[in-house]
Order: structure tokens, then sequence, then C-alpha cells
């Protein structure tokens, strides 16, 4: 037998009662060809696909640790980026779930994703103040855009100039140039925070959200492009023409070479709140918009016909009324003007719909046939599907789907194991659930009234709900429907406790009552049969409201935590008082007795946690167990080990008889309301302000305490690594641009990498040095020094093995890492590069690291003498080995060309997007004809 104790870990096994985080946004994906199915949400960490027709979850995009706060799809439709709440980025393949590519940038929650019209580029916004711009196909930061004063809200890029737009909370919209990486323009229009924006008539006009019930409408001019042809003369009025002479004024200012920005009127939503959600589809016809009511109001952007024919149309009307007028002999002056175009005319009200809850997010596809399919996020966990048809003369809306089986509307209060450790249940303020533990499907969903506490009723087919209007509630499980309602309390029922022997139940109320009720079958009123219900037998009167109540196993007491601080102990024969246990400085919320009798565990309101010893109430310690209140505390059957939640997202396993802190459960993103420990100890249930049912399985991994406090030391220092300052590159001011990248533990992993790889390579070359001297000494070959690494590698050279390792790092933290990196690497890492150059190794990746170390060491590899040949050597290779490369991707280019139009003569189709254009333009002729056919016939 071993001398010190041995503790097994337990570890998360799944997520469930989340259907969709309300801290993130929702999002169409393609899956299958198929569009407008499939939605992709953030369920706390984790991403979760349903199937909107199905309403089944069909695919989770597993995260690491940080709550989801943005999504964005590919425009490929194949890949979807997720933004986490710690500043990182990952990037999924949909069909396969898996995620190669992770960019660290930012230091605060990413609020806002978007990709670029080939999805090449994906530019990033954050609490952080900062946008980044990253490169998707290499896998790499390309720069980071400062001058936000405030969390970024949105940003996007122009389809047609390379331009980037964003909005921020600091009530402004800047324009950013791409090529040069600065702020051309700054939009400044609003009072209050810019929340969202949208780009409509092929990027001509800009909407933009504020906090108020105004959508602003700004005209876009482009400074460097000429009038289309066929575009008709803007009429000139006075205003307009003083506003040109004004811009001709300054010409001198360098953003009005670019393009002009004019407000040209607002349109008034129905809700006064702020703006949530302001989105348009693809062709920039429907624009929703949202705010934090349940309305979704949905506009049309009209075309010029469209436009030409409603002014058309009222001019028309004017005429009548001004005819009508004139033959009464009334004036017709005011009427006799042209009717003028307002904004009104451009973009309509098309319809709103009503959701069944407050809208958090949405995301809708326009079809073809003038069909919107809308999908609404609610803020109480649930989604919505809307059909909407755009073209008849009344848009109808209809709501076609609605996933909320999987999970509460509201937070679960109470949760309870079966005596078999197969079901689960949770209770909220208007439903209790049934799960299987091991499928995690709900298999029952019963309304009921809000629930604070519940227990399985031995033989596991009946339940027990205390309510806080102070009723209890049974339920049969095989039928699904409630059994009775009993008026137990006058106020709020905290607890209830089943008996040792299993025969009754014990009830703790805020009507400072403790009630004793026993199970009996009373016939059925409706039918003949027998059922279960509750008969009172006796009351305990208190001074104080009972806040939890829990028996002794062997039936001898039984505990009562009271609204005084103090917890007492009755005998349950006679109801003689025996105990106090007074310590806690604020109320106890929970507790628990040892499977002995010989403990009892208290968690309070004050943090702390209290062992006393049942036999004289004395108290053993006092532990300082959470960062806030203590809700739940459970004991692991048969040990004196026991479970801690807390207010403050943790779980936390204590030994009893040791008074040791043995291992932490993180993974809730919000307040731990209670837990529920399965019978044979092995499984756990948690339930969360952030909806989420937790499911923890014990593993057969032993703990040992002193690793386990190692690690979390560990973990404290890779967080101290990640909040440091920015780095500082030598000879560059801080601007409005910067690196793309941030310090993690994993870049300074990486540098530490290539050091440990030159200093081998130095070893190793002085070694072949010493062995080249002595050969030459003995006069004949003697037998070569061999490295232990390098023969693991398969015996390759010094050089190539400091390849290799710069090759595994990862592109996104390539820079970084080379930042971390001490100069007195560097002329080593010249010497070797010039080599790889030469034979043509890796051309692209060492040209990157070149370029970024001559950056950053500029000033010290220009004043070093030593350096100048390797330089003059470097700079003849890669331009030569440049030009080869691009001759080399010039011919593919030019061979790729000339076999697709080898293709396009052959089939007489264009290839890949044309193809599909002339599909659907064949088909609709193939449409037109039928009818005719039919008219004729």
């Amino acid at each position: 037998m071993g001398l010190t104790k041995q503790y097994l870990r337990y570890k998360a096994s799944a997520v469930f009662g989340v259907i969709a985080s309300h801290k993130a946004n929702i999002t169409l994906v393609q899956l299958r060809g198929e569009r407008g199915r499939y939605v992709a949400v953030a369920a706390c960490e984790h991403v979760f696909i349903w199937d909107i027709r199905k309403g089944e979850k069909i695919w989770i995009l597993k995260g690491m640790k940080h709550e989801v706060t943005y999504l964005c799809c590919a425009p490929d439709g194949l890949h979807l980026a997720v933004g986490y709440e710690d500043g990182s980025i990952r990037i999924f393949n949909v069909m396969t779930g898996e995620s190669h590519v992770t960019f660290n940038g930012h230091k605060a929650a990413v609020t806002t994703l978007s990709y670029d019209g080939l999805g090449a580029r994906l530019v990033s916004g954050s609490k952080d103040t900062e946008i980044i711009v990253w490169d998707v196909i290499n896998e790499s930061g390309l720069y980071r855009l400062k001058g936000h004063k405030d969390a970024v809200t949105h940003a996007t890029f122009l389809k047609g100039r390379n331009f980037l737009v964003s909005s921020s909370k600091d009530t402004l919209v800047k324009w950013w140039d791409l090529e040069t990486q600065h702020c051309f323009k700054t939009m400044v229009g609003h009072r209050s925070e810019v929340w969202n924006f949208v780009l409509l008539s092929n990027e001509m006009r800009m909407m933009t959200g504020s906090s108020d019930s105004e959508l602003r409408v700004w005209d876009i001019q482009y400074l460097d492009e000429a009038k289309e042809p066929g575009e008709t003369d803007v009429k000139k009025t006075k205003r307009s023409s003083e506003y040109t002479e004004f811009m001709e004024e300054l010409n001198d200012e360098p953003e009005e070479h670019l393009l002009t920005c004019e407000k040209v009127g607002s349109i008034f939503r129905e809700g006064r709140d702020r703006v949530v959600s302001l989105a348009s589809d693809l062709s920039q016809r429907i624009v929703v918009c949202h705010g934090t009511s349940d309305v979704l109001e949905v506009f049309k952007v009209l075309s010029d016909e469209e436009v030409k024919k409603k002014i058309e149309k009222k001019q028309r009307k004017t005429k009548k009324k001004a005819k009508k007028r004139a033959e009464s002999g009334e004036d017709v002056t005011e009427l006799e003007s042209t009717v003028e175009q307002t904004l009104k005319d451009e973009i309509e009200v098309l319809t709103k719909i009503k959701a069944s809850a407050k809208i958090r997010s949405v995301s809708f596809l326009s079809l073809p046939n003038g069909e919107v399919k809308i999908v609404a996020l609610l803020q109480n966990n649930t989604v919505e599907a809307f059909n909407l048809n755009s073209t008849g003369i009344t848009p109808e809306y209809t709501n076609f789907a609605r996933i909320t089986i999987a999970g509460h509307r509201t937070d679960t209060r109470t949760l309870a194991f079966s005596s078999d450790n197969i079901a689960v249940l949770s209770a909220s303020a208007e439903t209790v659930k049934i799960w299987n533990r091991s499928s995690l499907q709900c298999i029952r969903t019963m309304a009921c009234q809000y629930s604070l506490c519940s227990l399985f009723v031995p033989g596991d087919r009946q339940i027990i709900l205390g309510t806080k209007s102070g009723k209890l509630q049974l339920f049969d499980l095989a039928s699904g429907h409630m059994l009775e309602t009993l008026d137990g309390h006058d106020g709020a029922v905290w607890s209830i406790s089943l008996a040792p022997d299993q025969r009754g139940i014990v009830s703790g109320s805020a009507d400072k009552t403790v009630k004793f009720w026993e199970f009996e079958l009373v016939k059925d009123e409706n039918s003949s049969q027998t059922r279960l219900s509750l008969n009172h037998t006796r009351t305990l009167q208190l001074d104080e409201d009972v806040l939890a109540v829990c028996h002794s196993p062997n039936g001898r007491l039984l505990a009562v935590s009271l609204l005084d601080c103090t917890v007492k102990v009755f005998y349950t024969d006679t109801l003689k008082f025996f105990l106090s246990l007074y310590g806690h400085k604020l109320p106890v919320l929970c507790m628990d007795i040892s499977h002995d009798s010989s403990l009892i565990a208290t968690g309070s309101a004050d943090r702390n946690v209290k062992i006393w010893g049942l036999e004289f109430g004395d108290c053993h310690r006092s532990l300082f167990a959470h960062e806030d209140s203590v809700m739940s505390l459970k004991f692991v059957a048969k040990t004196h080990l026991f479970f801690t939640a807390g207010k403050d997202k943790k779980i936390k396993q204590w030994d009893a008889d040791k008074f040791v802190h043995i291992q932490t459960l993180e993974g809730h993103h919000g307040e731990v309301w209670c837990l529920a420990i399965s019978p044979n100890g092995d499984h756990i249930v948690s339930s969360s302000h952030d909806k989420s049912l937790r499911l923890w399985d014990r593993t057969r991994e032993p703990i040992i305490l002193e690793e386990e406090r190692e690690m979390q030391r560990e973990a404290e220092f890779e967080e101290s690594m990640a909040k440091e300052s920015e780095p500082v590159v030598p000879g560059e001011r801080a601007g409005e641009a910067g690196l793309a990248g941030k310090k993690t533990i994993e870049t300074v992993k990486a540098a530490e990498r290539i050091m440990e790889a030159i200093e081998l390579y130095r070893e190793e070359t002085n070694k072949l040095e010493e062995h080249r001297r002595a050969c030459a000494a003995a006069g004949k070959e003697l037998p070569a020094p061999t490295n232990p690494i390098l023969a693991a590698h398969g015996n390759i050279s010094p050089s190539r093995y400091v390849l290799d390792v710069i090759r595994k790092v990862k592109s996104s933290e390539l820079e970084e890492s080379l930042l971390v990196l001490p100069f007195s690497y560097s002329p080593d890492l010249l010497t070797l590069f010039n080599e790889y150059i030469q034979l043509s190794l890796e051309v692209e990746l060492i040209c990157r690291c070149l370029f970024f170390l001559l950056r950053i060491h500029f000033g010290q590899i220009t004043s070093n003498q030593m350096l100048l040949t390797v330089i003059d050597s470097l700079r003849k290779n890669t331009i030569g080995k440049i030009n080869e490369m691009k001759d080399v991707i010039g011919f593919n280019m030019a061979g790729l060309q000339f076999l697709q139009r080898e293709m396009e003569a052959k089939e007489d189709v264009t290839f890949f997007a044309d193809a599909t254009e002339r599909f659907v333009e064949k088909k609709r002729k193939r449409k037109i004809k039928e009818r005719a056919v039919l008219a004729i016939a």
C-alpha cells in the first residue's frame, strides 16, 4: 500500500443544454452543396452546426478554453473563421471539423471578422481597438492598423478597391488604404457609437446604424474613376455646386483624391434602441436590421428602373390632382412643381418580422426566386428560421423552424441524478428536462413552475420539484404528465432532501418552516389506478428563513441552514435541538453530510467552506474555497472527498480528511449554479449562467498534487507572458500600422527551438572542422562523430536540421519568433540563409525570414563589417532565385490559361464560375419557352 493517498482525475466529457450562446453571432453555412439549411452558432468555447430543417446538431467544431465571440464564413463556404475571447482566431474546415490555422494578435475579445471577395485575406477587429489584416493562404499576419479609440464594431473589405472600412464605439467610421496602410478618411457624422454598417448600390452608398432609431445613409463618390457610360447627370443644386467648389479648394488634402462621403438622409427604424445587427445580401438589395427588441425590420433597396417607375407614378398622381384642382378653380402652382426624388423612394420598408424573444443576431440568404431565408439567434437560447417572399405585393413571412428542445430558455437552477446513474434531471424557470447521460439526448420536456430544488423518487419513475412559489410538483416520467401540485409552503422552497429510509422527503422554505412528507399511494380521480402523492406529517418551526436541509445517512440527524448564518442540527425522531454550527459571516447556501455521518461540510456566501465534526459540532478546518459565493456542495459517495461550485465559474474538489484542494474543473463561462454527482461517483453534471450543462467523467488517471500545483504555476506564467507589452522594433516609431502578431508562449518556445538548433549547428560545425584537422594530421580517414539528434532525423547535416526547425514554426508565429531571437544568432542565420538560397531550398520561406531580420536588425547588420560579404552574396543570389521562381510561376500561369482555352474550345462552355452563370441563363430561357408553348396550347 502506498504512503500517499491516490486521487483520480475528473475530465470534461461533454457540453449540452446550450443551443446557441448569445455572446456571438449566427451565420449560415454551406454543407453538402445545400444553402440556407445549416447554421453555425457559438456554444461556449465550441461551435455547433445545426440542421434547421431537422432540428439536429450535426457537427461540433471543438474549441480550446475561451468563449467564442464571432463567426464568419469564407466565400468558398468550406471554411469558418472563429474569433475567441482571448483575441485568438482559428480557421476550421467545415467538412472535416479540423483547424490547422491559428492567428494570435489581439489582446482582447474579437468583435468582428470579415473575408475579402476571394477569401485570401481576413480582417479582424477587437475590443483592444485595433484592426489586423491576415493572409489566410500564407497563414500569417500582414499588418496591424491603429487609429480607433474604442472597440471596433465592424470592418469590411471593398470589392473593387484595396480599401478597408471600419466602424467603432468611438463614434467614427474610418477608411483605410491597404496599399499604404494608413487611414485616409474619417467620417464624424455620428453622435454616439457606430454599431454596424453596410455598403449598398455597388459600394456607392453606405448605411450606418448607431445608438438611436436613425439609419444614416451616405453617398460615396470615388474620385479616381470616370463617369460610367450611360450614367445620368446628377441634378446640380445650389448646395452641391457650393460643395464641389469647396472640394476643389481642398486639393492639397490627400484623402480628397480618393473619395468623398456626403450624408444624403436617414431612414427611421421602428425601434428606439441601438442597432445590434445590420446586414445586406450579396446583391446589396435586401437589408435586415434589428435592435435589442424582438422585431426584425427588412428593407429593400430599389433598382434605378424601379425608382424611375415610382417617380413617374408620383408625377402622374400629382398631375391628376393638379388637373382636378384646376377644374375646381383652385391654385395649382404648388402641385405643378416637379416631384423630387427622396431617400424613401430608393429604400423602402419591406416587412417587420416578430420573433418569440429578443433577437441577438441574424443571418440571411436571398435566393434567385425572390425568397429570403432568415435565421435569428435569440437571447433565450433559441434559434428561429423564417421564410420571406420579397417579390409579392404584400411580402409575407412564415416561421418554418425553431430549435428549442436541446436546451432551457432560462438558467438551470437544480440538477439531480437517477439512482442507476443514467438519467439526469435539469429544471429551470419554465421547464424540467430529463436527459440520457450517455447519449446526451433530451428524453422528456415538461412545463413546470420556477424550480429551485429537485430529486428522483426511489424507483426513478417520478420526480419532485420544489418551486419559488412554495409549491411541490410531482411528475410521472413515463407519461410526461404532472401528477399533482401541492401547496407545501408560503415561501420559496429552497431545498428538499430524501429521507435515508426512502419513505419520504423533507422540505425547507423561506417561510421559516421545515416540513416532513411521506410517500403514499392515492386513487387517481381521473382513472381507477393509484398514483404517488405526498402526505404532510410534521412541521419544524424556526426563527429564520431555511436555505438548505440535509439528512444524515444514518437517519439520526437533520441539518438545517438558516438565514442567520448558522446551521442548526436536530434529532430526526424527536425534532429536539442537538447542535448549532456558527462561524460563517454570511448565510450557508449549501451543505452535505458524508456517507458515514461523521462530517458535515458547509459552503457559504462568504466564499468559505467549513468542515465540521457531527459528533461534537467542532470545526475541523475553514477553507477559502472560491473567489465568490459557494453555490453548491456535494460529497462523492463512500468517500470523504467533496466538490464545490462557485459564482467564480469554477468547480473544485477537496479532501475533507487532509483539508487539501485536489483539482479545479474549469470550463464554464458564467456563474455555476448547481452540481449533481452520480451515485457511483463516476460522473458530475454542473449547470451555469452560460446556459450550458457540463458532464465531467472520472478517469483512471491519478493526480499528483505537487505536479498539479506546478502545472497551475506554469499556466499563470503563460498568462502573464501574453499580457506583456508590444515588442519594440529598433528604428521604428509607433504609428498607424504595426506588426500583426503578438508574443505568446508558443512564439517564445519556437524561438528557443531555433536558438537550440543554431547552437547545435555551431557545435557540429566546430566538431567537423576538428575532425578534418585530425584526418589531415593522421593522414587517413577517421570515423566521423555522430550527433544523436541528427541521427534521429535521418543523419542530416547540421544546416539542414536548422532549416527543418524553421520550417516547423507555424507560419503565423514566424515573425514574432524571429523578433524574440537575440541578435547574436543573426550572423549564423544569415550565413545559413545564403547557403539555402544557393541550394534552392525553401526560397520563399527563407526570403520572408531574411527580409524580416534585415528590417528589425538593420542598424546592427549594416554597421557590422563581417557581414558585408554575406549580405552582398545574399543580394545577388536572392534576386537571381526570385527571378527564377517568377519565371516558373509565369510559365505555369500561361500553361493553365492555355489549358483553360483548350477546354473551353472543346466543351464550348466557360470554365469555373462562368459555367454556372450560363447554366442558370439557359434554364431561365427554357422556362420562358415552355410558358410560351403552354400559352399557345
